[in-house]
């Protein structure tokens, strides 16, 4: 019988996402130092973690590693072609070794699909400060505050000023009472101390949700009485179809949906140069809701086949035990044999082309995380550098050959992301059913 050793799954890592007027002075003050640690550049993430300073790199949809990139325009290094989703810079701060830090773009620019990106980034960091200047912020950044607050996370508001513009900025924001207000005009130690005490808190929290699983743990799990004869193979088949169609469904009307915006935005926004911008955001964005979707559906998939097997819900140990068992047999299932991580990247011909490897998908991430939980393996999309190189040449400025080019770019994302979507659930059938029919045949799981 195969043993499984259950390494156990690192928590989630807690992240303080900085966003309004003078976030970057605010992360620098946090930090103790004079200015903002780093320019970057319009819609890029700021990520400071704990490492080695003075170091800064970059990461590229399209590239398997991350470039290094300049502090200073004149220190030898490129920048390169494209904006990089994130920058990732070290910090040696005893702050860092709390949380990681990390400046969110101009909220004013962001649309829907920035948006959606953000506040996937706040979620997983846990904890949202807006720096309010001189100026309230305007409707859509309220609303945007607003969805944040009602997500898992943290919300503290920095005020540029003394104690008494702290006072009038609340009484000014009344929907924003329940936050956590603080002023920045001197050293924010009072805001320093409040996050790290919400650090605390928060990683005893993610911990005791995420508890140890020890091998064998569980012992022996035996099937149901009843697994013989419930027809699940015919059962398997049928969901995870299921589950691929709907995912297809709903990802066809959103690619609709996206290439609506992006259309609106050529018409009456940034025009030809702002194309691969905005297109990028709502790849990222998209990228983000596929994974969600294929996970959600993966998971349901999951439960209800072992459920039927087992005979009852199965605990989180057996679950994790068969997540493994199941992403190991992907590779082994797999028609081509090659690399499941997957990005599919938009090149300045309006096609697209297939990056592979752990190191393209991580470098898509406006703040990487271990996806340990997932059945499925991540994918994603982004554009290549050489369209935004395109789109700025002064002889690419039509707008019916902009309109004509996003048409058919979006058209080569919907056939390549759905057949990926397929096949992730085709190889989860193949899997799962093969993990299945090794435990109906001995009586217990064999994993």
């Amino acid at each position: 019988m195969r043993a499984t050793l259950i390494e156990p799954l690192p928590d989630e890592p807690t992240a303080v996402v900085v966003v309004g007027p003078w976030r970057g002075r605010l992360i620098g003050a946090l930090l103790g130092r004079d200015g903002p640690v780093l320019a970057t550049p319009t819609g890029s993430y700021l990520v400071v973690r704990p490492g080695k300073a003075g170091e800064a790199r970059a990461y590229l949809p399209g590239a398997r590693q991350p470039q290094p990139y300049p502090f200073e325009p004149s220190s030898g290094n490129a920048v390169p072609a494209r904006p990089p989703r994130r920058i990732e810079v070290g910090g040696s701060e005893p702050l860092l070794r709390h949380f990681s830090l990390i400046e969110g773009p101009d909220l004013r620019t962001l649309g829907v699909a920035g948006n959606r990106v953000l506040l996937d980034v706040v979620r997983r960091g846990g904890a949202l400060v807006y720096a309010l200047g001189d100026q309230l912020p305007e409707r859509a950044e309220r609303d945007l505050l607003a969805v944040a607050a009602e997500l898992p996370a943290a919300l503290f508001f920095a005020v540029d000023g003394p104690t008494s513009e702290v006072d009038a900025a609340r009484e000014r924001l009344p929907e924003f009472e329940g936050a956590s207000w603080f002023t920045g005009d001197a050293e924010p130690a009072y805001l320093r101390r409040a996050l790290v005490a919400w650090a605390g808190v928060e990683g005893l929290h993610r911990a005791s949700i995420n508890p140890p699983v020890l091998p064998g743990a569980e012992g022996r799990i035996a099937v149901g009485s009843s697994a013989h004869e419930s027809d699940w193979a015919a059962r398997l088949d049928r969901m995870c179809r299921s589950a691929a169609r709907l995912v297809r469904q709903r990802l066809a009307i959103e690619l609709a949906n996206v290439h609506l915006r992006c259309v609106h935005d050529i018409v009456f926004g940034t025009g030809c140069e702002g194309l691969p911008a905005a297109l990028d955001r709502e790849m990222h964005a998209l990228s983000l809701r596929t994974v969600a979707e294929c996970d959600a559906a993966a998971d349901r998939v999951l439960d209800e086949m072992l459920t039927l097997v087992l005979g009852e819900p199965p605990v989180a140990g057996v679950r994790r035990r068969v997540t493994i068992a199941v992403r190991r047999g992907f590779a082994d299932y797999s028609d081509d044999g090659g690399e499941l991580e997957r990005v599919l990247l938009i090149t300045s011909t309006a096609g697209v082309a297939a990056v592979t490897g752990g190191g393209a998908v991580t470098a898509l991430a406006a703040y990487d995380t271990d996806p340990g939980w997932a059945v499925l393996p991540p994918l994603g999309l982004g554009l290549s550098g050489a369209c935004y190189q395109h789109w700025r040449s002064p002889v690419n400025s039509d707008p019916n050959r902009a309109r004509s080019w996003l048409q058919h770019a979006i058209r080569g994302v919907e056939l390549d992301l759905l057949k990926e979507v397929s096949r992730r659930f085709e190889m989860l059938h193949r899997s799962l059913g093969g993990v299945i029919a090794e435990a109906i045949d001995h009586g217990i799981l064999l994993i």
